[in-house]
C-alpha cells in the first residue's frame, strides 16, 4: 500500500480540489474505458484508512483476501464513495462477509499499523530497476516512490525478481513472468465473456472482460454480456455479473456488490 495521506485536507492544500479530481475521473474513464463515476465528490479523501484496512485483512484474514478488499474498495470509490469514510469500508468488509466490527479493531491494533508502516517504507524505496523506469514513478520529499499499480514480482525459491513499476500494458506483465517462470503453461483464451465471469468469480468491467477475451471490441464485449449477465451501473459503464438478462440490480446484492451505486 502506498498511503498517500492520512489527511483529507492534504490534496487541497496542494490546490487539488474535488473538481480537478472529476476532471481527472472523466479521462481516465475514458482513456481505458472504465466505469468510474466522473461527478464531483463534496470533498477530497484520505487514502490510508482504506489501505490500513486492507493491511488489516491480510494480516487476519486467508491468504489473497487482502486483494478481494483492494478490489471491493476500488470499486466503490470508482462509485463514488469515499475511501476514507468509515462506512464505505465497512461495506466492502460486508461485500467479502466480513464483520466491520472485527474489521475496524483489526486495523486499530499495533501490529497492522507496524505492517502498514512497512508498506509505506517499502513503496518509497523503489529497485534498482524501477529507479531506471523513473517516467513510471513519482517524487517525494525523500526521493522516488512507486506509482500504482506496480508489480515486484519474485520466484520462489531463488527470490530471483522483475520490477514493473507504474501502469504498464497487460503485455509487461506477461513478459516478466514468462522471464521468472517459462514452465508455466498459458491458458488459452476463453471461448465467451461467460467463461470469463464464471472465471473470475467477481463483478467485472465491460473492459476487463474485454481484456481476458484477447482484446476484443468494448461494444461487442457490452454486447455478449447483456446477454448473459446484470450490470451495476458505473459511470458511463459498470460492472457485470452472471444473471439473468432482465434480473433485477438487486441480483448483483446476493452476487457481493449491495447498494454498490447508492452511495
Amino acid at each position: 500500500m502506498v498511503g498517500l495521506s492520512d489527511d483529507p485536507g492534504a490534496a487541497a492544500k496542494k490546490g487539488f480540489t474535488p473538481a480537478m479530481a472529476a476532471a481527472g475521473a472523466r479521462r481516465l474513464s475514458e482513456l481505458h474505458g472504465m466505469p468510474m463515476d466522473t461527478s464531483e465528490r463534496p470533498r477530497m479523501a484520505a487514502t490510508l484508512p482504506a489501505c490500513r484496512a486492507v493491511v488489516a485483512v491480510r494480516l487476519n484474514e486467508p491468504a489473497g483476501r487482502d486483494w478481494e478488499m483492494f478490489r471491493r474498495l476500488q470499486m466503490r470509490g470508482f462509485a463514488g464513495a469515499l475511501l476514507d469514510d468509515p462506512d464505505t469500508i465497512a461495506a466492502a468488509a460486508v461485500d467479502l462477509g466480513i464483520d466491520p466490527e472485527e474489521l475496524a479493531q483489526w486495523s486499530a491494533a499495533p501490529e497492522t499499523e507496524q505492517a502498514l508502516q512497512e508498506d509505506l517504507d517499502a513503496t518509497r524505496h523503489p529497485t534498482a530497476a524501477a529507479l531506471a523506469l523513473r517516467a513510471r514513478l513519482a517524487k517525494w520529499e525523500g526521493g522516488w516512490r512507486y506509482t500504482c499499480p506496480s508489480y515486484e514480482i519474485v520466484r520462489a525459491g531463488d527470490g530471483a525478481q522483475m520490477s514493473v513499476p507504474g501502469f504498464q500494458p497487460l503485455r509487461a506483465y506477461e513478459v516478466a513472468i514468462a522471464n521468472l517462470a517459462p514452465e508455466l503453461e498459458r491458458r488459452e483464451d476463453p471461448e465467451s465473456v461467460e467463461e470469463v465471469l464464471q472465471w473470475a468469480g467477481e463483478p467485472l468491467a465491460t473492459a476487463e472482460v474485454a481484456e481476458v477475451m484477447g482484446g476484443m471490441e468494448l461494444n461487442e464485449a457490452r454486447e455478449l454480456l447483456g446477454r448473459v449477465a446484470v450490470q451495476q451501473h458505473v459511470g458511463f459503464d459498470g460492472f457485470w455479473t452472471l444473471g439473468r438478462p432482465g434480473d433485477a440490480p438487486g441480483e448483483l446484492a446476493r452476487a457481493g456488490v449491495p447498494a454498490l451505486a447508492s452511495r
